[in-house]
């Protein structure tokens, strides 16, 4: 057994040194929090105000902006309130941005029907 040190430990990467060869669809999160803030922004609307008249906390808010927080149907359905869309109003602008953001990529996988109550 040798008692001399290792010079260097293994390194392992947290990210591929190769860029995916196919790009990845966008999140539903990324793509709420998108419209959300493009439409509070849109109408000269502070974070804050929209978070009182929606009754949702502002750090909750700003995450769902941000897209790091995938939030519930009820939270989603008082955001938009507060801007005065209802609820198919925003998941038609999200479906929107989703096929703004992917027509410069790969086409999404399913092409069927999609009915939203």
């Amino acid at each position: 057994m040798s008692s001399q040190p290792r010079d260097h430990a293994p390194v392992i990467p947290l990210r591929p040194s190769q860029p995916d060869p196919e790009p990845r669809e966008p999140l539903w999160r990324d793509l709420v929090g998108d419209v959300l803030r493009r439409e509070r922004l849109d109408q000269e609307r502070t974070l804050k105000e929209v978070a009182e008249t929606a009754r949702i906390s502002l750090p909750y808010l700003s995450e769902i902006e941000r897209g790091r927080k995938e939030a519930s149907s009820e939270v989603l359905a008082a955001a938009a309130h507060a801007l005065g869309l209802d609820l198919g109003n925003l998941l038609s602008l999200v479906h929107s941005e989703f096929a703004r953001q992917t027509a410069a990529g790969r086409p999404a996988p399913y092409n069927g029907l999609c009915l939203v109550a």
